[in-house]
């Protein structure tokens, strides 16, 4: 395992090369990717001509403003490289092919990343394991009869099973952070805005965020700083100076929301939380009780918010435009036959969901109520952060499930009850492992969320540095 840092330091002292790299890490996915199946594609040819370019710019010393130079990055499906199949793991895209860069894309290659390939993930982002894909499930790299996560299960599983040393997701729930914890890795969701979401194919606008897979704090860091920043594309990305500056401290004050946390924990991951609470206390930090009851109706506004606006985006989706088309003896026959047969059974649940609830008659019953849910949540968030620093929760219930052992949704969906009131609020949220928990002879990792206030990612990765990547070295 090599982070980003570790890989550019080889590259500078010229102990390692981007050609070297990049060779190895095909090698990996060749010999490992048939049992895990975190790969749609890769891209050998153009990811080996890329490494060699790199490799000549560290020999020559032209290696300004490029702080990814060399990097090989997996990134998800759902967002968009030029010239390269974008599927969002559905058969309704099979055979689309992107015909311009997302801006976080052009980001990443000026930096001088390698896109080695596009990742599995759950159909349009719908689900949170992976196994929703058209193209068949990803396994767990800890334990291949397990979950990866999701809906960048893909992402996570390439990083942990060490194909790559980075990857992107993309977080609308908690795709990025839950599938972290289920693959002992960090993963970031930012400030909703920080980062723009041109080129990346919607799921619910006003959840969406892509952001970084990594073994440390400070290579999601340097990734997320790469991608960030306002894009004229994207009209809700943040200008700056939006909110007010979030300072960094040298400790800070940890919120636990505990009635949050009553029901449905693991007993083993409990344990190890309260494990990282006592780390926290031992390097100076405060760890107080706070209470959050509107946090705990964050998953029922959640699954009504996010499937009224996948309803609305997915409408594009029509057999007409582009994308799979079914024949029809007439136009609505060609929507309904297109979608019946190209949509699979998760993203279709959602419609009809997000469907009836913006219908008239529910709309105000349903949409209307769960908007203002989310908008008081929002305030108590405000007031919440008036005397914490961050606020401290699993990232996720259990560890990995076992592939098919979510059979129910509402057990699947109740999987995102620590994720979901992030994207909600828009805050940004940051989980890495915070331990192990035993199943079946598999050591299963585990992992700690920690939550900030509208743009204190900084304090994010401040506290991430210190807490997480200060205890690598003793590993």
């Amino acid at each position: 395992m090599k982070t980003i840092k570790e890989l550019v330091a080889g590259f500078t002292d010229g102990s390692y090369t981007p050609t070297q790299a990049v060779t190895d890490y095909l090698a990996t996915i060749k010999a490992q990717d048939t049992e895990v199946h975190a790969f749609l594609a890769t891209y050998e040819a153009e990811a080996l001509a890329a490494a060699a370019l790199a490799t000549e710019a560290y020999a020559a010393g032209d290696i300004a403003d490029k702080p990814l130079l060399g990097i090989p990055l997996a990134i998800k499906n759902n967002i968009l490289i030029k010239d390269h199949i974008a599927t969002g793991a559905s058969r309704i895209l099979e055979q689309y092919t992107a015909i311009y860069d997302a801006t976080i894309i052009e980001r990443l290659r000026d930096a001088g990343a390698i896109f080695i390939g596009s990742t599995n993930m759950d159909e349009f982002a719908m689900g949170g394991s992976t196994e929703n894909s058209a193209f068949g499930p990803t396994y767990n790299p800890h334990d291949l009869t397990r979950v990866p996560g999701g809906s960048s299960g893909g992402s996570a599983a390439a990083v942990a099973a060490n194909m790559v040393p980075a990857s992107i997701g993309t977080d609308t729930g908690g795709s990025v952070r839950q599938p972290a914890s289920y693959c002992g890795l960090v993963g970031y969701k930012p400030t909703y805005g920080a980062v723009s979401r041109y080129g990346l194919m919607a799921m619910g606008s006003s959840l969406d965020q892509a952001g970084p897979l990594t073994h440390s704090v400070a290579d999601a860091k340097l990734l997320h700083d790469v991608m960030s920043g306002v894009d004229p594309m994207d009209g809700t990305t943040i200008v700056e100076d939006t909110y007010p500056t979030v300072e960094t401290k040298s400790t800070y004050t940890f919120g636990v929301p505990r009635s949050f946390m009553a029901d449905g924990v693991d007993p083993d991951v409990l344990a190890a939380f309260e494990a990282h609470i006592e780390t926290l206390k031992a390097a100076g930090h405060q760890v107080v009780d706070i209470e959050l009851p509107l946090f705990e109706q964050g998953l029922a506004a959640y699954y009504i918010v996010m499937p009224a606006e996948v309803s609305s985006n997915l409408a594009r989706y029509d057999g007409i435009r582009y994308g799979y088309s079914a024949e029809g003896k007439d136009l609505l026959e060609v929507y309904e036959k297109s979608r019946a047969e190209a949509f699979g059974a998760e993203v279709k649940r959602r419609i009809l969901l997000g469907t009836h609830v913006l219908s008239s008659g529910y709309y105000d019953a349903y949409y209307g109520k769960a908007e203002i849910v989310r908008r008081k949540m929002r305030q108590e968030l405000t007031d919440i952060f008036t005397t914490v620093d961050m606020i401290l929760m699993p990232t996720a219930p259990t560890p990995a499930f076992r592939i098919g052992e979510q059979t129910d949704p509402l057990s699947m969906y109740r999987q995102d009850i620590f994720t979901v009131p992030v994207n909600l609020t828009g805050v940004p949220a940051i989980s890495f492992p915070m331990g192990t928990v035993e199943r079946d002879g598999s050591e299963l990792p585990v992992g700690v969320q920690y939550i900030a206030p509208h743009a204190g990612d900084e304090r994010l990765f401040d506290a991430g540095v210190k807490i997480y990547d200060s205890s690598l070295s003793s590993r």
